[in-house]
């Protein structure tokens, strides 16, 4: 890229770059030098903007941490209306989209990315956890609406519902699982606790 021409949104260009070698590569593939290349920027643009790689991916994970507000709202607001299978069937399609799971690759594969996001206020694995969470006042809400039984543990059931789904959309080569599926496995995770 020429010196002197200005870049209108720099973060954001190297966000979305960050995540088109994400969907194209993997987690393997994001090194500094590939995401200015695919940003078509100078090296230096990404170290003006951020300390230093590490940083930057904070920055990426937290993007769509704050994303998940959003899927939450949704989710919470559905509460109540069709049914609890396809709220969560639907919650967790949209929450394990192609570059979220690809997201969550890079944070399990990157020791010092978790550490930092767990130093910046994350637990577990970041992002799955405040997932996991955003599950949790879903089926909270559901719970206190009467539509699953009084005695169900949000705080188990969110997680396994979570594990359940990751592990479905996990694998890059074979591509995302069809509705059907995925709806399979929140029916067997909920099934003890669905009021009738």
């Amino acid at each position: 890229m020429p010196t002197g021409v200005a870049i209108r949104d720099p973060r954001q260009q190297l966000f979305d770059a960050a995540e088109r070698i994400l969907l194209r590569a993997g987690p393997n593939a994001l090194t500094s030098r590939a995401v200015t290349a695919e940003a078509g920027v100078a090296k230096g643009v990404l170290h003006r903007h951020f300390t230093d790689f590490d940083d930057f991916l904070v920055e990426l994970v937290r993007t769509r941490i704050r994303g998940l507000e959003a899927l939450g709202a949704a989710l919470n607001e559905s509460a109540g209306t069709g049914t609890v299978t396809d709220n969560l069937t639907t919650a967790l399609t949209d929450l394990f989209d192609p570059v979220a799971t690809s997201v969550v690759g890079l944070v399990i594969a990157r020791d010092e990315l978790r550490q930092r996001l767990r130093t910046a206020g994350s637990r577990g694995i970041p992002l799955m956890t405040e997932a996991a969470a955003v599950l949790a006042a879903y089926l909270s809400a559901e719970r206190d609406l009467g539509r699953i039984a009084p005695d169900a543990d949000t705080s188990v059931l969110a997680p396994t519902l979570l594990g359940a789904a990751h592990l479905l959309f996990a694998d890059r080569e074979s591509g995302a699982p069809d509705r059907e599926t995925v709806r399979g496995s929140v029916t067997a995770v909920v099934a003890g606790v669905m009021r009738s």
